[in-house]
């Protein structure tokens, strides 16, 4: 890519960015009740997102930016073991219909906001809601940071250098977040959608138009691979299978449990809004594939990039005219500003609720709280924004994989509880910190890689260490609540567990 400035594509992107901080602003109007007033109304909207809102701002925090840059950066490096990112958004749907309503039921009806929040309802136990809430607020930081790195990757494609663009642009979103809360990035969700579909449908039938079909695409990509080795090809190798696997579950499972899709089922109206938009949610897994096929696609169009997540802007900028590229970029950029927000806003609400309210001012009104939330939000921002600044890329992604594995280690907390009342709070804990450790310093003897690998029959299994550290985690809870409840039967359980 060069770096003289594209103008015509910088046009297109400044109106559309101007057109969503307009209505970041005015999303603080929009909807009954006032922002300021009550942590529901800055933090979750009011809780009375219907079916299709819910939809837009839930696909909209989900599939992020850094998903449209980094999937096909993947798929363009390694070939199919780049797509895991599909499954994964399939097995995730079946588990939302089938316990995020239950979740939303304990939430709507005692007025939790947070996970943490339902926590500390079900087992009566501080620390065990501490542990849920930092982690949160720690798996949450990096993952906001690779928003900016999206931000950064097209920003930079239109020729602009420097700092100061990102900077701007996140103090916009730091503003109206300020202002509207919740509704600014629900709100903004319809436009960032449909432009991204737009982009992405206009791609998939135009640039393989132009490159000879998509047997060409194929083609083009399989001789790449297969001149490149190693395990990568249009197929899995047999080795790639269990980790490919264990990666999609994983995934799947911890999908839901990060602060910002979570916010996103509590700010829901109604358990059947959920199980709605369960069903209706695929969608964006089938634009995910034709997203990742844009990876196989820059083989055919002979693009070469320093770095794998150029692809996708040098693709739009190499084969579309300059007013459709900014249009695409737009869309990226405004991709990172939505998921950055609701990331932002889930973090807050965690701390609020679950450090600020438990352990400094339990007194606090619920005014207080929005305000406190208001400011949390806004230092979270400057933390990710100072991840670009001041630390290499690299420390984001790796810490945003280490991410995945800690949240994902809160899942027996919160979703065991809802349907039993056995576990007992202290073996939870337990789980968690060994889940929490054996995974983070596997991650981290494996040079902070995502898998491990494991001799077994002769033959070495590479799995999903999250995943691993999960299964670790539930044994761990098991064996001790039954220790526990050996050596002290009568000991206090759960105060509300039980559907």
């Amino acid at each position: 890519m060069t770096n003289q400035i594209d103008w015509v594509a910088l046009a297109i992107f400044v109106f559309f960015f101007a057109l969503v901080t307009v209505m970041g602003f005015v999303a603080a109007r929009w909807k009954t009740g006032e922002v300021g007033a009550h942590l529901d109304e800055w933090g979750l909207g009011g809780r009375q997102f219907g079916t299709w809102i819910t939809w837009f701002l839930v696909g909209g925090d989900f599939y992020t930016a850094y998903t449209v840059i980094a999937v096909p950066a993947l798929v363009y490096a390694v070939g199919a073991y780049g797509f895991f990112a599909l499954p994964y958004t399939i097995i995730v749907y079946p588990f939302v219909f089938a316990v995020m309503p239950v979740l939303w039921k304990r939430a709507h009806a005692a007025g939790h906001v947070t996970a943490a929040d339902v926590v500390y309802a079900t087992y009566d136990s501080r620390i065990l809601e501490l542990a849920v809430a930092l982690t949160g607020i720690v798996a949450t930081m990096p993952y906001i940071a690779l928003q900016l790195i999206g931000m950064e990757v097209v920003i930079k494609a239109m020729g602009l250098s420097g700092e100061l663009p990102i900077v701007a642009a996140f103090v916009i979103l730091a503003l109206y977040t300020y202002s509207s809360g919740l509704r600014a990035p629900a709100l903004i969700a319809f436009v960032k959608d449909i432009m991204i579909y737009i982009v992405v449908l206009v791609a998939v039938v135009v640039v393989p138009a132009r490159l000879g079909g998509y047997g060409a695409v194929f083609s083009a990509a399989n001789d790449a691979f297969v001149a490149k080795g190693g395990n990568t090809g249009l197929l899995l190798k047999p080795e790639q299978m269990l980790a490919y696997a264990t990666l999609a579950l994983g995934s799947a499972l911890a999908a839901f449990m990060y602060p910002h899709t979570l916010t996103g089922v509590f700010a829901s109206k109604s358990a059947d809004t959920i199980r709605k938009n369960a069903i209706l949610l695929p969608a964006y897994t089938l634009l995910l594939g034709l997203i990742a096929l844009l990876g196989y696609m820059a083989y055919a169009a002979q693009i070469k990039v320093a770095s794998p997540n150029d692809v996708v802007p040098t693709l739009f900028k190499t084969l579309f005219p300059s007013w459709f590229a900014g249009f695409a970029f737009a869309a990226i950029g405004i991709g990172a500003l939505v998921p950055a927000a609701v990331m932002s806003i889930g973090a807050a609400n965690l701390f609020t609720r679950n450090v600020w309210k438990s352990y400094v001012d339990p007194g606090i009104s619920h005014a207080g709280e929005a305000s406190v939330a208001k400011i949390t939000s806004l230092v979270v921002k400057v933390g990710a924004l100072a991840f670009i600044l001041f630390l290499p890329t690299q420390y984001a992604l790796d810490l945003q994989l280490l991410g995945g594995l800690w949240i994902l280690q809160t899942l027996p907390a919160l979703v065991f509880g809802l349907y039993t009342r056995w576990f007992r709070a202290e073996s939870l804990l337990l789980g968690w910190a060994v889940g929490i450790c054996w995974g983070s310093w596997t991650a981290w003897s494996n040079g902070l890689k995502p898998l491990a690998s494991i001799t077994f029959g002769g033959a070495a299994h590479t799995f999903y260490v999250g995943l691993g550290a999960l299964a670790l985690n539930i044994v761990v809870a098991v064996v001790a609540t039954f220790v526990v409840s050996w050596i002290s039967p009568d000991a206090k359980r759960s105060v509300t567990a039980g559907p």
